[in-house]
């Protein structure tokens, strides 16, 4: 592992340990674009208004459901095109997941960031595509992965001359259909050198506590995030939707979108503070 520190951006968000704390938001998949540009337009607002750096993300697919009959999204060249408008309308950069080597280059063309979902964090033939895409990697660390491992992904990405890689922490398994988050990964993945961020929707996911689907405890949300900022992460990932119990995916996990202006004002104040020990 180096301690090197590795600064970049993404748009206008700075990422790293001399820049403020930024945030990843956005609806776990898009489910129409009447919908997506809708929650994409008030997350716009509340970033000017708070001045809070902010990563519009949405899914163009869910490939990994729990159920087949799940609703998975609109598909790449549709779902592409939606977050394009999303980019050029709102100012705003874009995350988005791949699944596939064939998927990358098409949604670098589009995206500031290519996301790795955690069950592929491990692809090594992914994490090659994705780095010579030469946009930012975030690399969901898998629940079945410890944070030491993580340097094996970040090096499979760093291999093709991109270090623009961020790491997310999104809790390990714990038993059946739970999961749990370890504070002492935040300091271990950040001894890689590059951004770290939690992702505090996926962390209280049940997967597959519904049978067909994840369940979820949205409570938990506020004090993961709090204890992780406290801890030194420079992001945080949260899946919003203005309306969970309808949400097409994730709903049971999801940070309601009336709660995200609060919430991210006190994450906010408490990473002013947590930075400005590190700087000292």
């Amino acid at each position: 592992m180096s301690e090197k520190a590795h600064e970049f951006s993404v748009g206008k968000v700075e990422m790293g340990r001399g820049a403020p704390l930024f945030f990843i938001a956005g609806p776990c998949v898009i489910e129409s674009e009447a919908h997506a540009m809708t929650v994409a337009e008030r997350l716009a607002g509340i970033a000017r208004e708070l001045r809070v750096p902010l990563i519009f993300k949405a899914s163009y697919d869910k490939a990994n459901r729990s159920s087949a009959s799940s609703f998975r999204g609109p598909g790449m060249k549709k779902g592409l095109r939606i977050l394009a408008k999303i980019k050029k309308k709102f100012a705003l950069p874009i995350l988005t997941d791949v699944h596939e080597t064939s998927q990358a280059a098409a949604a670098a063309e589009v995206c500031d960031v290519i996301q790795i979902p955690a069950f592929l964090c491990r692809q090594t033939d992914l994490l090659i595509a994705a780095g010579k895409t030469g946009r930012a990697v975030n690399i969901k660390k898998g629940q079945f992965v410890s944070p030491w491992e993580m340097v094996n992904a970040v090096e499979k990405i760093a291999g093709t001359g991109n270090e623009k890689i961020i790491v997310t922490e999104r809790g390990a398994s714990f038993g059946y259909q739970n999961l749990v988050v370890d504070v002492r990964s935040f300091p271990i993945l950040r001894k890689l050198g590059y951004p770290v961020v939690f992702d505090a929707t996926h962390s209280v996911q049940l997967p597959g506590g519904e049978g067909k689907s994840s369940g979820g405890q949205p409570e938990f949300i506020e004090p993961l995030a709090r204890a992780a900022v406290a801890a030194g992460v420079d992001g945080v990932f949260m899946e919003v939707h203005d309306n969970p119990a309808k949400a097409l995916s994730d709903g049971a996990n999801a940070l309601a979108l009336e709660k995200f202006p609060s919430l991210a004002e006190r994450l906010t104040k408490i990473a002013s503070l947590v930075r400005g020990w590190e700087r000292a």
